[in-house]
């Protein structure tokens, strides 16, 4: 849920020495960053240089995986629809928006101008875990109640 809320950082890849009796004469960290919308590259970057708080340390943008851009506001026109078939198909169950910073259209659809949003209708299952790890997967219930849930709302907005 953090990483849902706020811009997160993790080290993902680590490489130091050339042989594991010797010290290493230098180190690398690849730092994977999802930045959230309306946070600047420029101070991420800026945040990770002041972690390290050394001068010999240089931290560099090595990719960058499409414009920034503010999310577009959450209307009743596309709210209601999606508590409507909550409430239908979860009686009780809450609609908390959200917002995913990654492998999203929006990051291309929005800084062209065109309003974007996501919805899923599946549950994550805190013991079943391994979100894009090691044997990643999904109750099969899951996917048919959101199968159910996502084609009653397309119906809900194609009559709009």
């Amino acid at each position: 849920l953090h990483a849902m809320l706020r811009t997160t950082c993790v080290a993902t890849m680590l490489s130091a020495g050339h042989a594991t009796n010797a010290l290493p004469q230098r180190a690398r960290a690849n730092i994977n960053c999802r930045i959230m919308p309306g946070v600047p590259r420029e101070e991420v970057r800026a945040a990770l240089a002041k972690i390290a708080d050394d001068p010999a340390v240089a931290v560099t943008t090595l990719e960058i995986r499409g414009p920034e851009f503010a999310p577009p506001p959450l209307t009743p026109q596309i709210v209601a629809p999606i508590e409507t078939v909550t409430r239908a198909l979860w009686p009780g169950v809450p609609v908390v928006p959200g917002f995913e910073p990654a492998a999203s259209d929006a990051q291309f659809m929005i800084p062209a101008g065109i309003p974007t949003y996501g919805v899923s209708g599946l549950f994550a299952d805190p013991d079943y875990g391994n979100a894009h790890g090691l044997n990643e997967r999904v109750r099969v219930q899951s996917v048919y109640e959101g199968r159910t849930f996502l084609y009653r709302l397309v119906k809900i907005y194609a009559n709009q």
